[in-house]
């Protein structure tokens, strides 16, 4: 039997059209569908838009909103100047957005915290386009965490996943609001577990390549389940926007940090008491590793935890059997055991394998921001006491030498409003100079300010994550 040139032309197609089918076949089935889980999930996530006062001098011009920025903002900053070109400072109110999804039908919602830090308003629009007050019910800086709650009732919800069970290289897809866009859908892949970054201790950050925006973030971060692994949080950037990494905080850390943040309106964590640094190729050589691992003990801190049970020198290689493979990811997994619970440290010392128990303290510092009445506060802290919009409780040793302080000083508990909120004071900072003069408790605070004329602008001394700077401040 012979063929036509023409039949094998027809038949070179048929060929051609059945390898086409087969590859799109294939690949339909390799890539993930997205669709149905936009619709599911979409109406849960919500966009978030605070306000909050700032003043403008041609000297200091408006701060970058935390969540999101205007398109044109730096080309007017640049080329105008002071908004309002007289050189007189000028109070305006400063918009920041972000996202968040609801984790509750009664109106609970889960945000980052620096989408609602210092907001004076917070408003929340839901995928129907309604808008409502929300109140801050608690945030945790160490995380990145926010808690918010509005009235109404038989709103959507998400369902939580396990963000321990995520690996790298799964599929994931985000929903916010970047640029203001709101209901906005990105996908992409786990890029990296277990990511801790220098400015967050105490998270191990899911990495991402998802395009995150300013905008997004407090969004919630889903797996092909439709289940919430992780709320966006961070961007890696040089420009401003997304260039192909972003992280998220896992989504069992969130969880602990809402349950502490409605229960006792802050969170406790994990402390051991000890500075620790990386063990290098070298280092490892000298303390007799085959590899270099754990975190090096360079400093004990006095009278705390590790008093009497770590050493200088000593290298921590597992926290109850669970492998520390750096020094970054040991303040993390120290963070979510309870104060109070004895765990059980391997330790490389004096070149031997040795295991000591350890009975977990309280990291301190920790400040909750629920929004109590400032009579509550002082009710449970006596010592306190509030001026110029700021509570500041004593100092005590203990603290004073987790903090690498040899000075005095006092702690800002909370703000509670200007000039304390002007100045850029934050809850947490340690308050050791005004006007030139030490402090060593509240009442001192107190004394030196009863003796200042009204009016005048002092420079306040404060210690902030272990670095030292001069705040100007008013005194009313």
């Amino acid at each position: 039997m012979t063929y036509k040139p023409a039949s094998y032309m027809r038949l070179l197609q048929w060929l051609l059209a059945g390898v086409v089918c087969l590859s799109a076949s294939v690949q339909a089935r390799s890539l993930p569908e997205f669709t149905e889980l936009v619709k599911t999930n979409g109406p849960a996530v919500v966009n978030i838009t605070t306000s909050h006062q700032q003043k403008v001098t041609p000297e200091a011009p408006p701060d970058t909103a935390p969540g999101y920025e205007e398109p044109f903002d730096e080309l007017m900053k640049r080329f105008f100047g002071n908004p309002n070109g007289n050189g007189v400072p000028e109070d305006f109110s400063a918009d920041a957005r972000g996202s968040g999804f609801i984790l509750s039908a009664d109106g609970y919602i889960i945000t980052n915290h620096h989408v609602v830090d210092g907001a004076d308003e917070i408003l929340v629009k839901l995928n129907d386009r309604r808008e409502f007050s929300a109140k801050l019910i608690g945030s945790d800086k160490r995380s990145d965490v926010a808690l918010l709650k509005i009235e109404a009732m038989n709103l959507p919800t998400l369902k939580i996943g396990d963000s321990g069970t995520i690996e790298v290289g799964e599929w994931v897809l985000a929903i916010g609001s970047p640029f203001g866009f709101e209901s906005s859908a990105t996908s992409g892949i786990v890029s990296a577990t277990g990511r801790n970054l220098p400015t967050d201790t105490y998270v191990p950050f899911i990495q991402t390549d998802v395009a995150i925006n300013p905008g997004n973030s407090g969004g919630p971060l889903f797996n092909l389940d439709g289940e919430v692994v992780g709320v966006n949080s961070q961007i890696y950037s040089r420009s401003g926007g997304f260039m192909g990494v972003s992280f998220a905080i896992p989504i069992n850390i969130v969880m602990d940090v809402v349950s502490q943040l409605k229960t006792k309106g802050k969170v406790s964590r994990g402390w051991i008491g000890v500075y620790i640094q990386e063990v290098d190729q070298n280092l490892a050589q000298s303390f007799g590793m085959t590899t270099p691992t754990g975190a090096l003990v360079t400093q004990v801190v006095p009278e705390g935890p590790a008093t009497n049970v770590l050493q200088l020198g000593d290298v921590i290689i597992e926290l109850n059997g669970k492998t520390i493979a750096n020094a970054g990811s040991l303040p993390a997994m120290v963070g979510t055991v309870a104060p109070g619970e004895t765990v059980k440290l391997t330790v490389i010392r004096n070149r031997e394998r040795q295991e000591v128990d350890l009975k977990i303290g309280e990291l301190p510092g920790e400040e909750g921001a629920a929004q109590a009445e400032p009579e509550e506060a002082n009710a449970d802290n006596p010592a306190s006491v509030e001026v110029l919009g700021m509570q500041l409780t004593p100092l005590d040793d203990t603290i004073r030498e987790a903090l690498g302080l040899s000075i005095g000083g006092v702690l800002v508990e909370k703000i509670i409003g200007d000039p304390a909120q002007r100045a850029g004071l934050n809850a947490g900072d340690v308050l050791s100079l005004l006007d030139g003069k030490p402090v060593n408790s509240p009442e001192e605070v107190k004394k030196i300010l009863s003796e200042i004329e009204k009016g005048k602008t002092i420079a306040v001394l404060v210690y902030r994550e272990g670095a030292a700077r001069f705040l100007a401040m008013k005194v009313e």
